[in-house]
């Protein structure tokens, strides 16, 4: 494989090149687009780098070198999420696809209990959601207006996850997204959908 994680120390060795790292970079998919120094030393003094939950690493590239930065998150919830960063110089180069593989190989070969890796990102990140799919990963819902966005309309975010055994067989699980379909006629039927500009007319109440 052509890609490697090596497991950084946020808080020690690595510290000034997670810095540089996080500041020299612009990230316009995520919710903070230029982190600030102080951002990132907060963040370190809190453990969002290393603690229970999360864990960082350097993503290596056999040619290319360090291309780039992964943090595994909610790592005590048995359901981890993910948060990836490639360095500047290296977007745009179909590289998301082999991190993403060395991401679901890590997860699944050092976590035993763990059943599912689960990643989102915003509606419009293309590049981010077309490697999910061409990874086996399969969308499951679209949270409308649920990522922020700074100075802007909030747009939608997309969750994306694999199973252990999509990873394991390459066979990607499926589900019916229409699955109310079988019984939507009957459903309209029993429950009643008030409209917002409806008003409730209340009896007179008498009292005694």
């Amino acid at each position: 494989m052509t890609i490697s994680l090596t497991r950084l120390d946020p808080a020690g060795q690595d510290r000034a090149a997670l810095i540089d790292f996080m500041t020299r970079n612009d990230f316009p998919f995520h919710v903070r687009v230029h982190p600030s120094a102080g951002d990132v030393e907060g963040a370190i003094g809190k453990g969002a780098y290393r603690d229970e939950d999360n864990d960082s690493f350097w993503i290596d590239h056999r040619e290319l070198g360090r291309i780039g930065f992964l943090r595994f998150e909610d790592l005590s919830e048995g359901t981890p999420l993910f948060d990836l960063r490639l360095d500047g110089p290296f977007r745009g180069r179909g590289l998301g696809v082999p991190v993403l593989s060395a991401a679901t190989a890590h997860v699944f070969s050092t976590m035993p209990s763990v059943n599912r890796f689960e990643g989102q990102t915003r509606e419009d990140n293309i590049a981010m959601r077309t490697t999910f799919v061409r990874c086996g990963w399969l969308k499951e819902a679209h949270y409308r207006e649920g990522w922020p966005v700074n100075g802007g309309a909030p747009l939608a975010s997309t969750a994306y996850s694999i199973l252990r055994r999509d990873w394991e067989t390459g066979q990607t699980t499926t589900f019916d997204w229409d699955d109310l379909s079988a019984w939507h006629v009957s459903a309209q039927h029993d429950v009643a959908h008030p409209s917002h500009t409806e008003t409730t007319k209340e009896e007179p109440h008498h009292g005694r």
